[in-house]
C-alpha cells in the first residue's frame, strides 16, 4: 500500500518561510518523480514543482526563485523549503508521485494547509 504522509505546514507572516515534508512509504522511492501542488480556494489544484528521480527539478513561475524542492532517497521524503512566502501562496499543499513533465501517477498524500497572512 502506498502511502504519502506530508507535515510542516501552519500559519506564517508574509516574507517568512516553511519547509514541507513528505513521506512515502509502500514504494522503491528512488526509482519515482515526486511533485508538490497546492489548491486555493475556489481555484483548481496547481503544480507547485517536481523533482526526477535523477533530482532534477522544475518549478512554476509563481515561486521561482522562492521555493525549492528536494529529496532524501534514505528517508524516503521529498520537502518543499517555502521562503519569502506571500498571501496568494495560501493553499492545501499535496506532494504526489510524478512521470515526466509532472504529471501525477495516481498517488497523493492528504494534504498540508498553508497559511499566509498579510
Amino acid at each position: 500500500q502506498v502511502l504519502l504522509v506530508e507535515s510542516g505546514g501552519g500559519l506564517v507572516q508574509a516574507g517568512g518561510s516553511l519547509r514541507l515534508s513528505c513521506a512515502a512509504s509502500g514504494i522503491i522511492f528512488s526509482i519515482v518523480g515526486m511533485g508538490w501542488y497546492r489548491q486555493a480556494p475556489g481555484k483548481e489544484r496547481e503544480l507547485v514543482a517536481f523533482i526526477t528521480r535523477a533530482g532534477g527539478s522544475n518549478y512554476a513561475d509563481s515561486v521561482k526563485g522562492r521555493f525549492t524542492i528536494s529529496r532524501d532517497n534514505a528517508k524516503n521524503t521529498v520537502y518543499l523549503q517555502m521562503n519569502s512566502l506571500k498571501a496568494e501562496d495560501t493553499a492545501v499543499y499535496y506532494c504526489a508521485t510524478t512521470q515526466g513533465g509532472g504529471r501525477p501517477t495516481g498517488y497523493w498524500g492528504q494534504g498540508t494547509q498553508v497559511t499566509v497572512s498579510s
